[in-house]
């Protein structure tokens, strides 16, 4: 996740800041390396697990505030008894003090790319590339000092969504994607939808083109309020030369049963059929309300991590 790079772009460098990251975890531990944090003297953004971790974590934070823009500590944590916690797991952490004049680097900061930070007596050194081979740490054995140089990608590239349908189902998948890393497309054929913000209003002749430009990391999520515009795009979707990630489309048994046996008809084999996800959402979640089948689908779209 990158939400860590958008506190620091929108960080008001007048107030003093500190983050706190996770640089290594083994065991059982609330969150993974990569985990940020951001506090200030009156508040935070994010979490690493909360607990008595991040109590420690935010009270050391708080403590750096007092020292030169820079600054940074390594700490390790033990989670057990001493914090109160029984996870059995073991956590490094790094907390620094935001220097306001070492941010060039978020210029480029993009995910796909790799972060390179570099401990200095004097503060962090850090620059983005292209490519880089990361480096893996530990939880245990030598802290990182000055020297050391750690290499991470800057976030995880958000999946590409393409949600056909703009209906009281597709608002609600909107909602609930927001701070997941999934990155949406909506189109709509019908023009009274083009005041929602964010759909792309298309002729229906012409919005089959969209399944073709979508990279093949893409979900496609099919839901419009038209049958033959659902079965339409579904052709479209499973007949592409580069098979999507995922294709789910919305609707009953029966419109499914349909639906597969006249996709077999026109000329869509068993391996094609087999990619597509009739009805969408998570096994099991019952229930027809909006919300409930938005959060089932986007958890349906998050078991997809690392595919």
């Amino acid at each position: 996740m990158t939400q860590w790079i958008g506190w620091l772009r929108r960080l008001d460098r007048s107030v003093p800041a500190a983050m706190v990251s996770i640089l290594a975890s083994e065991g059982s531990a609330p969150r993974g390396a990569g985990t940020r944090m951001l506090v200030t003297a009156q508040g935070q953004e994010g979490t690493i697990g909360g607990g008595q971790l991040e109590y420690r974590a935010v009270e050391q934070a708080r403590a750096l505030l007092d020292y030169a823009p820079g600054t940074w500590r390594v700490q390790d944590y033990p989670l057990g008894p001493l914090l109160g916690q029984c996870c059995g797991g073991r956590v490094r952490i790094l907390v620094e003090r935001i220097d306001p004049d070492a941010l060039d680097w978020l210029h480029d900061a993009e995910p796909g790319r790799m972060l390179a930070t570099t401990f200095t007596e004097d503060g962090l050194e850090r620059a983005v590339f292209e490519r880089e081979t990361a480096t893996r740490q530990s939880a245990r054995g030598d802290r990182p000092a000055a020297g050391t140089r750690i290499v991470e990608p800057v976030g995880e590239r958000a999946r590409p969504v393409y949600l056909f349908g703009a209906g009281h189902v597709g608002q609600a998948i909107e909602r609930h994607m927001t701070g997941l890393p999934l990155q949406l497309a909506w189109f709509d054929t019908r023009l009274e939808q083009g005041h929602i913000d964010g759909v792309t209003v298309m002729a229906e002749e012409d919005i089959a083109t969209c399944l073709e430009e979508a990279p093949a990391d893409a979900a496609i999520l099919i839901l419009t309020h038209d049958h033959p515009l659902d079965y339409h795009l579904v052709l479209a979707a499973l007949g592409r030369a580069e098979p999507a990630a995922f294709v789910g489309l919305i609707g009953s048994s029966t419109k499914i049963a349909r639906f597969r046996s006249r996709l077999a008809a026109d000329g869509i084999g068993p391996e094609a059929l087999a990619r597509l996800t009739a009805p969408i959402g998570m096994p099991g979640v019952r229930g027809k309300e909006p919300d409930v089948i938005a959060i089932s689908v986007c958890a349906q779209l998050l078991t997809l991590r690392g595919q």
